[in-house]
């Protein structure tokens, strides 16, 4: 769906209407073409569903091991409706791989438990650049999407 599109969805589907919305997103600047790329399409998402551009804070770390802890620290402040984890692992030929992968997703989910709060985890885990590059732009708007949906489900359980 073009972004030009997702305006009118939001409009029309109350689940993806980011007005009043407050999003943290914590970006790994390992792989950073790709990290980028992720937020970029993110941020774009955001704004295309409502989310005021003074309404979302954009936090840079090392890597997808950071990721929570800074996750933990937005969480920690209280004034998120939602928060986004984007990171990019690709595998290599050491087992390095899947210890970020596992650890880095097992965090994010914890600290989601935690302190009740949704993120949505954009950490890519691909087998090589290539499928990273394909997943960058949509796994960053399906984190947008993500974020908003579950902020609104939050508050309309609450």
């Amino acid at each position: 769906m073009l972004i030009a599109d997702q305006g009118a969805l939001a409009a029309t589907d109350p689940r993806l209407n980011g007005k009043n919305l407050t999003i943290g997103i914590v970006q790994a600047r390992f792989n950073a073409d790709i990290t980028n790329a992720l937020a970029q399409a993110c941020r774009a998402e955001l704004l295309a569903l409502g989310v005021e551009e003074k309404n979302i804070t954009l936090v840079q770390v090392p890597g997808a091991l950071e990721v929570p802890v800074a996750l933990q620290a937005l969480a920690e402040q209280l004034k998120y409706h939602a928060l986004v984890a984007l990171g990019c692992i690709i595998r290599g030929e050491t087992y390095h791989f899947e210890l970020v992968a596992n650890e880095s997703a097992a965090s994010v989910s914890r600290i989601a438990l935690d302190y009740q709060i949704p993120i949505a985890n954009a950490i890519l885990t691909t087998e090589d650049m290539a499928q990273a590059v394909a997943r960058q732009t949509d796994k960053g708007r399906d984190a947008a999407r993500v974020a908003v949906e579950m902020a609104n489900l939050l508050e309309e359980i609450e």
